[in-house]
């Protein structure tokens, strides 16, 4: 077998089922408005490269009641008129830490998240977006097929072939 075959047979899960439901519990925690995390997911799975994650995603806000068209323009958000200034505020603070420099996060970064998210609220967030990374590294490493598991996690009901 090549590595590339072993990696596609490894199931975290199934191997460390402990480590696996608890991170599972961590990421299941969040209290942030649905919506929001989808979007949050979706814009880091886009930015890691995550096909496993962005697919899933994508159909859990289908599913969620989420229009077509703002999933379309997540990838551009910057330039899109469809997302509001809290969304927009979210979705630069999950650029900021996926894609954390050796500098860190600017303080005008910050100043502009905190306009629109209180103390819990900001690290509800924060929360969200290192969990979400850490499923696309996870599913990346491993090779997740996307749509592997629509029929099992219920987003077979998304009707996205």
């Amino acid at each position: 077998m090549t590595p590339t075959d072993l990696q596609a047979h490894l199931d975290p899960g199934a191997i460390a089922p402990e480590l696996f439901k608890k991170y599972l519990d961590f990421a299941l925690a969040s209290t942030l408005d649905e919506g929001l995390a989808l979007l949050v997911d979706i814009r880091a799975s886009q930015l890691n490269g995550c096909a496993f994650c962005l697919d899933m995603h994508v159909k859990q806000a289908r599913i969620a009641g989420e229009r077509e068209l703002r999933l379309h323009h997540v990838a551009v958000w910057r330039e899109s008129p469809l997302f509001s200034p809290r969304e927009r505020a979210a979705l630069d603070w999950t650029e900021q830490l996926t894609r954390l420099g050796t500098e860190g996060v600017s303080d005008a970064d910050y100043r502009q998240v905190r306009e629109h998210f209180d103390d819990t609220a900001l690290v509800e967030l924060t929360f969200r977006v290192i969990s979400i990374n850490g499923w696309n590294r996870l599913n990346i490493a491993f090779r997740r097929v996307p749509g592997s598991l629509d029929r099992a996690y219920g987003l077979d009901k998304a009707g996205l072939q």
